[in-house]
């Protein structure tokens, strides 16, 4: 007798979808902003986090796919489009993977203060990255239980240093970043504070990969839009809570070097805990910490890797891509994925060894990963509006609002989204921040002409069915 196949129930995608979107990791760099987070924390949830949210939900409940974006772009502009979409949310897959690999070693050296040597530094990341690639390689449904305790452990990881900043404060009355005004929670004025709305939009991202799960879910059409609006808010949530407990524990200028585990440190030394307890809190927040970060790639590999085997099949990406194992999950492009951030790593770690400027290189190639993830969904807003034009298959769920409030909510996050890698690419359009940002932007330019390479082989239907309409 065959095996009942696993269903993901509401509670899953709802769960899916905090630790798709929950990156602990990103918490201290957006924390590093300062008190102004908390004007780009309001003015991105609603300019932006609502309205993609919104639109990933009628997207994904109108037309359930395991395609996802690619597939909305395809039905809107054609597969050269949706290739260009698949290249970018690729190629900053396994660049991402590579640098959480590095996030596991910094924490391991971290948390039981030790300094790894060369053959610890290569065990840890290349088998924290063939883990993760080869958990890829499971449909979501067999894996629901992993990423399910991993968003378990962002969420208590995320609230007891937001509850343990509040209750230092409280407790104390002390702030590394006190408030002395409201001038103090508005940003600069100089175009620099731009930089930080990619930090905060890349914490938004992802909501469109539950709407791959849709073989796997009992009723994709209802519970898609339930577990986007469900998972979003608690998102935002579990978000602003940590980066507050890491703006009261330390400066901005320790919070932009500083790990997320050492918040912990210095928030219980605060309260005047032992340092034994204080290690042992450590060392669980740490362990729970790694456990996360091989939760959340595998949270985020089917969606990725479909959206390579779809590309693939319409002759986007090569080929290899394309092959599924019996369970139907495209396999080789996990493993693409681990080829890749293999050899990344090994060239970040010769770099390091090479001297300080080429280690600071290799690090561009993650400021890469950002950029190139961000373009990737620079087409599904427009997608959106075209399909809501275009196509009239009846909508489950629908953007609220008539065609002014739809081209709203299409430009808003758009523009804001744009901004974001240009203020990442140009931070303040010096000549010296344009030279210090050089290696980043001619990664984006070799990055785009390999994209135009891969797409120019494309045999687009558009074009086909124009012709056979007249």
């Amino acid at each position: 007798m065959e095996k009942k196949k696993k269903k993901f129930k509401l509670i899953d995608a709802v769960l899916a979808t905090v630790c798709i979107t929950l990156v602990v990791e990103s918490v201290a760099p957006t924390a590093a902003i300062g008190n102004s987070q908390y004007f780009w924390w309001i003015l991105l949830i609603i300019g932006f986090c609502l309205p993609y949210g919104m639109i990933a939900a009628e997207l994904g409940s109108t037309f359930p796919s395991e395609g996802g974006m690619y597939d909305w772009v395809k039905k809107a502009f054609g597969k050269k489009w949706a290739g260009r979409v698949a290249w970018n949310y690729w190629i900053n897959f396994p660049l991402w993977i590579a640098s959480l690999a590095v996030a596991v070693t910094d924490v391991v050296a971290g948390i039981f203060d030790i300094e790894l040597s060369l053959i610890w530094l290569l065990v840890l990341q290349l088998g924290y990255t063939w883990l993760v690639c080869l958990l890829g390689n499971l449909r979501v449904s067999d894996t629901k239980e992993l990423v399910n305790l991993g968003t378990v452990f962002k969420v208590v990881f995320v609230l007891a240093l937001g509850a343990l900043g509040i209750y230092t404060f409280i407790k104390t009355g002390q702030s590394a970043n006190p408030i002395e005004s409201v001038a103090d929670l508005f940003p600069s004025l100089d175009l620099a504070g731009l930089s930080f709305v990619s930090i905060i939009i890349f914490n938004f991202l992802g909501f469109e990969v539950v709407a791959t799960f849709t073989d796997d879910m009992e009723n994709p059409k209802r519970d898609i839009p339930k577990a986007l609006i469900i998972g979003g808010t608690l998102m935002a949530i579990f978000y602003i809570l940590p980066a507050t407990g890491i703006n009261i524990s330390m400066s901005l200028e320790d919070a932009e070097v500083a790990g997320i585990t050492e918040s912990f440190a210095i928030l219980l030394g605060n309260l005047g805990v032992s340092d034994v307890v204080i290690r042992a809190v450590v060392i669980v927040a740490g362990l729970m910490f790694i456990y996360t970060m091989v939760a959340n790639i595998v949270s985020w590999s089917f969606g990725v890797n479909s959206v390579a085997k779809y590309s693939a099949d319409d002759g986007g990406l090569p080929k290899i891509f394309s092959k599924t194992n019996k369970k139907g999950v495209p396999y080789m492009a996990s493993y693409m994925n681990g080829i890749v951030a293999t050899f990344i790593i090994i060239v970040g770690i010769i770099l390091s060894y090479v001297s300080d400027e080429a280690s600071n290189l290799f690090w561009t190639f993650f400021s890469l990963s950002l950029v190139t993830l961000l373009l990737s969904y620079v087409p599904l807003f427009l997608a959106f509006l075209k399909l809501r034009k275009t196509d009239k298959t009846k909508r489950v769920y629908k953007v609220p609002g008539g065609s002014v409030m739809t081209k709203v909510f299409t430009f808003v996050p758009l523009v804001l989204l744009i901004l974001s890698i240009i203020f990442t690419l140009f931070i303040d359009f010096t000549y010296e921040s344009i030279m210090a940002n050089l290696p980043l932007i001619l990664g984006v330019v070799v990055s785009l002409i390999i994209q135009e390479i891969l797409v120019s082989r494309i045999k687009d239907d558009k074009k086909k069915e124009k012709i056979e309409a007249k």
